[in-house]
Formats: structure tokens, C-alpha cells, sequence
């Protein structure tokens, strides 16, 4: 069974990671623009290059794509700009244009590793999952970048998404040994052990996530379907209780409502 986060959600980690890196060249803070003064096209650029990232976020594709062309048309040297107008082009099924711009964010950046995670997630995402996997392995040994475990945690999803179930384990194992209450890493791994029918191994990720980390749909589901398969009537109903009020409007407290509990 392949882990349960689909290799598309890997761009929220690359999003969220990019809003991050376009400040890093240290431009100065973008202000909104007085009447009388235009402001500097770096500083517009990555107003706009953070506004498409938003867009993306609610699934407003068209203005996403209208922000991060303005960005683009900006600060086309700026290598965050060139990462996330190549997430915004693949998200608009424009492949041969959001290679064009992972390309130019490759070279601009200079092996900046967050432009490289970025980079290897299309990679994994696009059918090239040796690649993918190779530059996230890099990605995660480079000193300067700060977060290796998400690196892991990526290549984790890459692997995965072939079926590879044993690598993909492994890489998850390594995320949460270096940050131990990642929940990305235990919802993962919880669903590892649930697919391959261990019940008892799966509640016990979801117990050690929810100890430590705010509640998700995602992991309460996992928490009702294990229970379920242990015959725990009781405490199933205790998650599926918890689904229903704290995320109501969530796909799995949807599947919850119409049955699909397997």
C-alpha cells in the first residue's frame, strides 16, 4: 500500500518553504505603495510571488498564475520567483513551462537547497522518481539547509508513490529521528503499519501524534478505521466523535458520514 499522502501534496511543503526563501536574498519588506512612489520591482515581485502562493493555497489557479507572471515579468533573475512560477505552471497542467522555470530556479539558485527540494518534488511528481529521490538525498546532507527531516520526509512521499513501502519507511523512520513528533512522519508511518494490517502499531503513531500535536482529520481517521479493524467499537466511535465536531467539513469526516470507513 502506498503511504497515504499522494506525491501531489508535496507542494504544500514546497509552498510553504518558498514563501519562506523568496525574503531570503534579504530584500526589503515589502510595503504597499504610497501615491506618490512606485515601488522597487524586487520588492513588487516577491509581494506578488507570496500572493500567488496564497492563490494556490485557496486553488484560485488563474490568479495565482496572473500574480506570479507579474513576478515573473519583476524579478525573472530571482530564483524563488522562477521556483514557484514552475509549482504554479505544473498545478495549470503547463509542463513544458514550469520545466522552463524549475531550469531557470536551478541555475539561478545556485544549489540553494530549498530551491533543490522544490525541484526534486516536480521531479518525483513528474514520473521522475530516481532523480527526485537522488537530489532530496542531497538536499537533506546539505549543512546549510535547516530542515533535513522534511527532505526525508519527501523522499519518504517520492518513493512511496511507486509502491515502495520499505525505502519509504525507512526515510520516514530517519525524519522523525531527527525531529521525533514531526506529525507528517507519524501520520505516515501510521498508515504504513495500517495498510500491511498491523492495527495495534498503527493506533500507537496516532496515540504519539496526538500527544504531541494538534488533532487532524487524517490522523482521527486513521484512529476510527484502526479501532474499527481491532473491534473496538467504543473508542472508534471516540475518534469518529472528534472528526465530526472538530473537522466537520473535511473529505474524511465526509467518507465518515456516507459509511466508507475501509
Amino acid at each position: 500500500m502506498r503511504p497515504a499522502m499522494r506525491l501531489g501534496s508535496l507542494m504544500g511543503v514546497m509552498m510553504a518553504a518558498l514563501a519562506l526563501a523568496g525574503c531570503k536574498p534579504a530584500p526589503p519588506v515589502y510595503q504597499p505603495p504610497d501615491r506618490h512612489k512606485k515601488p522597487e520591482p524586487a520588492q513588487a515581485a516577491v509581494a506578488n510571488m507570496q500572493m500567488a502562493i496564497e492563490y494556490m493555497r485557496l486553488n484560485d489557479l488563474a490568479r495565482a498564475r496572473d500574480r506570479i507572471e507579474r513576478a515573473l515579468g519583476e524579478a525573472p533573475d530571482n530564483a524563488s520567483v522562477q521556483s514557484t512560477a514552475g509549482l504554479v505552471y505544473e498545478r495549470t497542467n503547463e509542463i513544458p513551462k514550469a520545466k522552463h522555470a524549475f531550469s531557470a530556479a536551478m541555475r539561478l539558485g545556485k544549489q540553494d537547497p530549498v530551491i533543490e527540494n522544490s525541484y526534486a518534488g516536480f521531479l518525483c511528481r513528474t514520473g521522475k522518481v530516481a532523480e527526485g529521490e537522488k537530489l532530496f538525498q542531497e538536499v537533506a546532507r546539505n549543512p546549510i539547509y535547516q530542515t533535513p527531516e522534511v527532505a526525508l520526509l519527501n523522499a519518504g512521499v517520492c518513493v512511496g508513490g511507486t509502491g515502495d513501502v520499505v525505502d519509504a519507511e525507512r526515510y520516514f523512520n530517519r525524519a522523525l529521528a531527527i525531529k521525533p513528533n514531526m506529525p507528517e512522519a507519524l501520520l505516515e508511518l501510521g498508515n504504513l503499519a495500517f495498510g500491511r494490517g498491523d492495527n495495534v502499531q498503527s493506533l500507537q503513531y496516532v496515540e504519539r501524534y496526538l500527544a504531541v500535536n494538534p488533532a487532524s482529520p487524517e490522523v482521527l481517521w486513521l484512529g476510527f478505521r484502526a479501532e474499527r479493524k481491532l473491534g473496538d467499537n467504543t473508542s472508534a466511535a471516540s475518534y469518529g466523535r472528534r472528526l465530526q465536531s472538530e473537522f466537520p467539513d473535511s473529505q474524511q469526516a465526509q467518507m465518515l458520514r456516507a459509511g466508507l470507513d475501509r
